[in-house]
């Protein structure tokens, strides 16, 4: 208990990194005892150590790492201390004036070297900026250099710091052998590497100097749009977070890819733009609202919006484009019947339970306005049926986060995810634990609870055929990284920083497309296989994915969450826990979800009967109303779940023309057509001077009338 508590306190994730915090500490409490005792091996070790625990941490505990610069006790300040204690020992052990002095001297010199290159380096990022930052277009006409070379741009701060050691070691030797020339010569190094750093890194900031302008960029992205002419495109917003929240484009990709219009992805801030997964569909990040302006568009009908943000307003603006809101996944919460979602021109769901949750707003969402598409991201999904079981049930546990807010709340981790996961391990079945990415954001005791289900499961492998297991995971690794690393080249996410990825941007090859799949394939094989049919599984990353979970699983524990609705696809048995344990006619009244799920009350008494629907596959007595459920939640199976998404854009795209061709003939007429409604433009018998004073805009223009909640501007 007591070592949870300190590594909960200091932000690590388990023993070996409280050790390092630990060793750390001592390392540096230890450098001015052994400066002044003097002891110059008791300093010499020391060092070493402070050094090696100092690296280790800002890999292993980059959060520990980051309380220490808050606490201004940052890597410059630290590695100043170390240097200010090896000169007090030098002294202390009667060094030569002449040496103290130059060493002084040198190690000045040096953070002042160190303080040049990093302003030197912040020149050259302020320089290598662009408006726009593409993907899967042709962009070798824009004119953007190359990136500085890893070796000086990466990590600048780390390195530069660490060209101390010659000095650092030169004196040490000389303090040791009694001789003086391995000081001269480390101080030599030292100031040598230093003042060559800084050079090289000067020569590239004359290479940035060369970035083009903003004007220049923008005319080039618009000459590469008016070649593909994008007709519907993909709009996302989530702000500073967004890096946590890309699961709802990646989700989609596929889905654009197969439509018959030509798409396009444009994303708002870079963390989306880094974390996309890899597809053949334009990309643009265009954090600035005035940048997104000058970005020519005209051949855009309808524009999708998996997420309600507030620089979704910078899009809405659009008159000629049709707005949908396609929102991540069907969900019972009620954030997924939104009265936000009225400024849209229309909102797609899934099925009838999308459209019924709706009815909660009614009077601020027509039914008109909704639409059922289907989920065409589902069709990985293999059904119960083609299902072939393990050794030992396979229960995939995977709750949703503590939401924004208490009264959002639907994680089952706090009330009751330790004890389920205990109760699993009871049971004798295989856990695979796939949290929500923004777990822990908000709540310490979702986080914990986190924390304590990974310590669990990773104890109980121990129990698991470890040593096996552990040696069939290490035989898989590199062929595990080396797909993944092909896996990031296709996604354009190679080396270099986004605006060379920008400079590097070319239409994509067909072929990567097929080599995508066939990668993806191989990889959850690999990892499949390495991991064995009986050990525990904490899936964190984007892969294994998500549907991957679901085919592999026998059953599925989770809570209020769209998650839910993507698993009835399969007609696999699930559980939605119940922790506020509710009467279960109410429970199933209030979600929908819940009507073809087992539910399971907060202290799991249910759960050996529950785990019958998977040993024993007849006793599945709510088979049935999967099936029902199925259709009301995702759909009919005919027509495809594509069919109709693509069905959708082409009614809405021929819509949006319709209306265009009738507003641009009105105007060259000069008159404005009386029956022609823009989307929130007042219909309720105008006056004749109405339509004489509110010309209409030309077919170039954009207006800005749509109703924005004010807590979304």
């Amino acid at each position: 208990m007591m070592i949870r508590w300190l590594c909960d306190a200091l932000r690590v994730r388990g023993k070996f990194d409280l050790l390092l915090v630990f060793l750390f500490g001592a390392g540096f409490a230890a450098l001015p005892v052994f400066a002044l005792t003097p002891s110059l091996w008791g300093f010499a070790a020391a060092s070493a150590v402070s050094y090696a625990a100092d690296e280790a941490l800002h890999h292993r505990a980059p959060t520990f790492v980051r309380r220490l610069s808050m606490l201004q006790v940052d890597r410059t300040m630290r590695f100043a201390v170390r240097t200010l204690m090896l000169l007090a020992l030098a002294q202390r052990m009667d060094a030569p004036r002449a040496v103290l002095a130059v060493g002084l001297a040198l190690f000045c010199a040096h953070f002042a070297m160190v303080m040049l290159y990093s302003a030197v380096h912040h020149a050259i990022r302020r320089r290598r900026t662009l408006p726009v930052l593409v993907r899967s277009l042709d962009m070798s006409e824009a004119g953007i250099p190359q990136r500085p070379p890893t070796l000086l741009y990466r990590r600048h701060l780390r390195k530069m710091l660490h060209l101390d050691l010659p000095a650092h070691a030169g004196l040490l030797a000389a303090l040791a052998s009694g001789t003086w020339y391995p000081a001269y010569l480390g101080y030599a190094l030292t100031g040598g590497l230093a003042v060559g750093a800084v050079l090289a890194l000067l020569l590239q900031l004359g290479r940035a100097r060369r970035m083009p302008r903003r004007e220049e960029v923008i005319s080039e992205v618009n000459r590469q749009l008016a070649g593909h002419r994008p007709e519907v495109a993909l709009y996302f917003s989530f702000a500073a977070v967004s890096r946590d929240f890309m699961y709802q484009v990646n989700m989609w990709i596929e889905t654009l890819e197969q439509l018959d219009r030509r798409p396009l992805i444009i994303l708002r801030e870079h963390p989306s733009f880094q974390n996309l997964s890899r597809t053949s569909v334009p990309v643009l990040c265009v954090p600035k609202a005035d940048d997104l302006a000058e970005l020519e568009l005209p051949d855009v009908r309808v524009v999708l919006y998996p997420g309600n943000a507030g620089k979704n307003v910078h899009m809405l603006r659009v008159a000629e484009a049709k707005h949908v809101f396609i929102g991540h996944g069907d969900s019972d919460k009620l954030a997924s019947s939104n009265r936000v979602s009225k400024v849209y021109d229309e909102i797609w769901v899934a099925g009838r339970a999308g459209r019924d949750r709706y009815q909660r707003v009614r009077h601020a969402i027509s039914d008109e306005a909704i639409v059922e598409v289907g989920r065409p991201q589902l069709s990985p999904i293999r059904l119960h049926e083609d299902h072939t079981p393990g050794p030992l049930p396979v229960v995939l546990y995977a709750p949703t986060w503590e939401g924004w807010s208490d009264d959002d709340c639907h994680t089952s981790l706090i009330p009751m995810g330790v004890p389920l996961v205990e109760k699993l391990l009871a049971e004798n079945v295989r856990v695979v634990y796939k949290p929500h990415p923004l777990t822990g954001k908000r709540s310490r005791e979702a986080a914990a609870a986190d924390r304590a289900i990974r310590a669990l499961l990773s104890a109980d492998n121990e129990q698991r055929d470890a040593e096996r297991a552990e040696a069939a995971v290490e035989a898989a690794r590199p062929r595990l990284k080396e797909i993944q690393a092909r896996l990031d080249e296709l996604a354009g996410r190679h080396g270099g920083d986004l605006v060379q990825q920008t400079g590097d941007a070319r239409v994509p090859d067909p072929g990567n497309a097929a080599e995508w799949r066939e990668l993806h394939a191989e990889w959850h094989e690999l990892f499949r296989e390495s991991r064995g049919p009986v050990r525990h599984s904490v899936i964190l990353k984007q892969l294994p994915t998500l549907y991957e979970c679901f085919n592999q699983a026998d059953i599925l524990i989770s809570d209020v969450s769209s998650v839910v609705a993507d698993f009835v696809a399969g007609l696999k048995p699930y559980v939605l826990t119940n922790a506020q344990d509710l009467p279960d006619e109410d429970f199933r009244a209030a979600y929908t979800t819940a009507g073809g799920a087992y539910l399971l009350d907060r202290d799991c008494t249910r759960l050996p009967e529950i785990l019958r629907s998977v040993r024993e596959p007849r006793h599945d007595p709510m088979a049935a109303r999967r099936r029902t459920l199925k259709e009301y939640v995702l759909g009919p199976d005919s027509p495809t779940s594509m069919t109709r998404f693509n069905a959708a854009v082409e009614a809405l795209a021929a819509k949006a023309e319709a209306e265009r061709a009738e507003y641009e003939t009105a105007a060259t007429d000069g008159a404005r057509p009386r029956d022609l409604v823009f989307p929130q433009q007042r219909t309720d018998s105008p006056g004749p001077a109405e339509h004489v004073d509110d010309p209409a805009p030309g077919p170039g223009s954009a207006r800005s009338d749509r109703p924005v909640p004010a807590a979304n501007a």
